[in-house]
């Protein structure tokens, strides 16, 4: 399976309202995943459905990260990131992937909520830096839909889920940086990524203060929080290639590295900045820098991570 290219940008001429810097005293905490005032808790990933007739998501609104992956037939799921504020049931829950274990490194040792895996990745999961969460193991934690056909009805119960990894450790920096924006954006109304079966779409709304997320060509919504916006966008260009796990219809599963160095487009405030991201090993953090080398702040808030193909 090749991976295509895919993210193309519309200028425009709106006028960003810039996301002011958060008010806090210096008693306050901050999350290392927002910016934003909290305090960090237990880090829990969960591995969401994103294929049509799982729309429209539950309790993803509250994610503090998410990160768009592809997967076979060039299709896209998401991994979403809490810490510390948790919605009530988050879903639909899916499989995970070989990539997942890569990328969650960089989180010390978090919960992961998944459906299911392939069998030749269960001890993969079992022996990774987390703390594996599928039905079996936290049963309790997940109900069904009725009113959805499976597989796609599957939602988990967060705090539940945590009450089986009570050792899930909690947020930490990763590497990433809030405040005011580098100077040499470019305005920006919205901007496109493309994947080989699915596209994403993220508009500027001055008054929201966010991007408005579409997926497909539609307003992705929530059921429980209405229109998805995400302060940040980083579209983050790296390597996908096969991995050795295919699905029940024999398409190879792909592996997305998020190990390594390349360029990344962030979006803030309405307007687009070149990036270069950084993370030398699995354990370490990933640092998005200017391309001149400086660090590149994100606005505080959610930020949505697109994982696009390079090239």
């Amino acid at each position: 399976m090749t991976a295509g290219l895919y993210g193309c940008a519309d200028s425009g001429s709106p006028e960003p309202a810039p996301t002011p810097a958060p008010v806090t005293s210096p008693q306050q905490q901050r999350s290392p995943f927002t910016g934003l005032p909290a305090r960090p808790g237990p880090v829990l990933a969960v591995k969401i459905d994103n294929v049509a007739p799982a729309r429209p998501h539950t309790g993803l609104g509250a994610a503090d990260l998410v990160y768009v992956e592809q997967v076979e037939g060039g299709q896209t799921r998401l991994l979403a990131v809490y810490s510390g504020e948790l919605p009530d049931r988050i879903g639909p829950v899916r499989s995970a992937r070989e990539s997942d274990i890569e990328l969650l490194r960089q989180f010390g040792r978090p919960a992961l909520a998944y459906s299911g895996s392939h069998s030749g990745l269960k001890p993969m999961l079992s022996a990774a830096p987390l703390y594996p969460l599928p039905p079996e193991a936290a049963s309790g934690a997940y109900v069904r839909d009725r009113g959805r056909s499976a597989p796609h009805n599957l939602y988990l119960l967060p705090g539940r889920a945590l009450d089986a990894a009570p050792k899930a450790e909690p947020a930490k920096d990763v590497g990433f940086r809030f405040g005011p924006a580098p100077a040499g954006g470019e305005p920006v109304n919205d901007h496109t990524v493309r994947f080989p079966a699915a596209r994403y779409t993220f508009t500027w709304s001055a008054p929201e203060r966010g991007w408005r997320v579409a997926m497909d060509g539609a307003s992705a919504r929530t059921t429980d929080g209405g229109p998805l916006t995400a302060t940040t966008v980083v579209v983050q260009h790296v390597t996908i290639r096969p991995s050795k796990f295919s699905d029940f219809l024999g398409s190879v599963s792909p592996y997305t590295e998020t190990v390594g160095k390349g360029t990344a487009l962030v979006l803030r405030d309405g307007q687009a900045h070149d990036a270069r991201w950084s993370r030398p090993t699995a354990e370490s953090g990933t640092a998005f820098t200017t391309p001149g080398g400086a660090p590149l702040n994100f606005a505080p808030g959610r930020t949505w991570f697109v994982l696009a193909p390079s090239g």
